[in-house]
């Protein structure tokens, strides 16, 4: 019998929404004090990454001005940065807003839009010489749900994220500071989620290590309980994102983001003793 490849020892990426219409918590920690303890809170619990979002980009989320997402994230990330050795990434399309939070102490670009968002995306992700995370996503998110379509999920969301890591390299951007995200949710019906996330494996032939971001989402309910049009609460669906996770991290994300930090480290903790056992 031979011997399994060993899995990628998981970080765990914690989110700290600075927003008043997130799906998940919208408004709770909308105060940069609230913010910087729940920061500071995910980090004891063993995250490795902390994700700082000034703009929702939910489904049917309207964007939000420069200035304003700038003034909802910089305190947040400086009060961090003191407080915790945890890393800091900031998840925003834009790059005004990057270059900012970088300065304040952030070290990594989490962009949905997989640095096409803006003209001067790439130029900003070369200069700051930071980590960037390249998203897929159908659409924006004020409209990518309205019909998400596919021929074949798995290979045209390869071919996209293929795409944007070749034009970051050709751009200056070195591999060694690219990761890569399917977008969970993001333009993709439950089937096409499901089809991604058993497909995952297929995306560690990027090179770059594949972050997985299924916590809380819509298909999880969907799946649970097809009858509630819903959705019902996003903080009720813990068993569904830790089984994500864990199959996930079979299948080759080392990356994950997520809501429950502590429950989600615990499982992969016993995941792992399985493994190794």
């Amino acid at each position: 019998m031979s011997a399994k490849k060993p899995l990628t020892p998981p970080k765990l990426m914690g989110i700290v929404n600075v927003t008043p219409d997130s799906f998940s918590d919208g408004g709770r920690y909308f105060n940069p004090a609230a913010a910087i303890a729940h920061g500071l809170r995910l980090a004891a619990d063993g995250a490795d990454i902390l994700d700082v979002g000034g703009e929702s980009t939910r489904p049917g989320a309207a964007p939000v001005a420069d200035e304003e997402e700038l003034r909802r994230i910089l305190p947040v990330i400086k009060g961090l940065a003191e407080k915790t050795a945890a890393a800091i990434s900031i998840d925003t399309r834009k790059p005004s807003v990057a270059r900012a939070a970088i300065s304040a102490g952030a070290s990594i670009w989490n962009d949905v839009s997989a640095l096409t968002h803006a003209p001067d995306s790439l130029e900003a992700a070369t200069s700051l010489g930071c980590s960037i995370v390249l998203m897929h996503a159908q659409g924006d998110p004020r409209t990518m749900q309205d019909h998400p379509c596919y021929e074949d999920v798995v290979e045209e969301v390869y071919g996209f994220l293929d795409g944007r890591v070749g034009a970051c390299v050709k751009a200056g951007v070195t591999m060694e500071k690219l990761i890569v995200d399917p977008g969970i949710g993001f333009g993709k019906t439950p089937p096409h989620n499901l089809a991604l996330l058993r497909g995952l494996g297929r995306f560690t032939a990027l090179g770059a290590p594949v972050l997985l971001g299924a916590s809380r989402k819509r298909f999880i309910a969907a799946l649970d309980d097809p009858s509630d049009s819903f959705g019902g609460p996003a903080d009720q669906r813990l068993g569904g994102s830790i089984a994500a996770v864990i199959d996930g991290w079979r299948r080759g994300a080392s990356i994950f983001r997520i809501h429950d930090v502590a429950e989600t480290r615990q499982a992969l903790k016993i995941a792992a003793a399985i493994e190794m056992a």
